[in-house]
């Protein structure tokens, strides 16, 4: 496998599926997400449902926290979250909220994410690119779900 380029989609998917790899160790579902702001990362965040015992602690809603925290405000405006897996309704709301500029998401949920409810649920101004390391993204969940049967 080729290395991505730095500060690429594909770079910064990586260090997302790093998260997703710490979660899958801890027993979690593997989702990783991280926010970038400036080409620089300053969230990460990976699944934790389990280890908090909180349904809500999905990756995308643990790095929104996170990243709200660094910048001092509730507002993502020119940020960009990459998550591994799309997310769901709940995530998709916070990130509505957050007014996260842009989404960049490795593999697609057609039983859970955000897109099957067929309209719109994001803020008007994030943009949304699909499918960055969606194999990889899609391996790595189907890998753990297969283990567990």
């Amino acid at each position: 496998m080729n290395k991505p380029a730095v500060y690429s989609h594909e770079w910064y998917m990586h260090k997302a599926l790093q998260e997703a790899q710490i979660a899958a160790d801890a027993g979690e579902v593997p989702v990783g997400a991280i926010v970038v702001a400036n080409n620089k990362v300053i969230a990460r965040a990976h699944n934790q449902t389990q280890t908090l015992t909180d349904v809500t602690a999905h990756a995308e809603m643990l790095a929104i926290t996170s990243a709200a925290n660094h910048l001092g405000g509730k507002y993502l405006t020119n940020c960009t979250l990459y998550v591994t897996l799309e997310p769901c309704i709940m995530c998709a709301g916070a990130l509505f909220w957050s007014q996260v500029s842009r989404i960049v998401i490795g593999a697609a949920d057609p039983k859970r994410g955000f897109s099957t409810l067929g309209k719109p649920v994001l803020h008007p101004k994030t943009e949304v690119i699909w499918d960055i390391a969606s194999d990889e993204c899609t391996d790595m969940l189907l890998s753990f779900f297969k283990g567990l049967r």
